[in-house]
């Protein structure tokens, strides 16, 4: 990931509107911000939420709250609880994501 022609500046999350996606099971709620090719995401899960698609888009994601479960299609799953962190590449290694008790996340992709 390359970042250029970003310039400094801060974001109130309070104010960054929320749109809402629904999974197979729950809901994700998303505020976005944008910086060029940057994509800034905090994302919150609800309990019982289960990601309706494999994903193939790298993303960097540190959990903020909850817990969150991600499963890669090599059958391998990863649990990740508030301050732990994970990165994966695009196109790397396809994964989805579940939560039994709802999740915080913070994303860059």
């Amino acid at each position: 990931m390359k970042m250029s022609d970003i310039p400094f500046g801060t974001t109130d999350w309070n104010d960054v509107p929320k749109t809402d996606h629904k999974g197979e099971t729950g809901l994700a709620t998303w505020q976005t911000r944008n910086f060029g090719s940057i994509r800034v995401r905090i994302v919150e899960y609800t309990p019982g939420y289960l990601a309706d698609h494999w994903c193939v888009k790298g993303h960097i994601l540190l959990c903020l709250g909850g817990e969150l479960r991600t499963e890669l299609a090599d059958g391998r799953v990863f649990t990740l609880t508030p301050g732990m962190s994970y990165q994966v590449a695009d196109d790397a290694e396809p994964h989805r994501s579940s939560t039994e008790v709802g999740a915080k996340l913070f994303i860059v992709d």
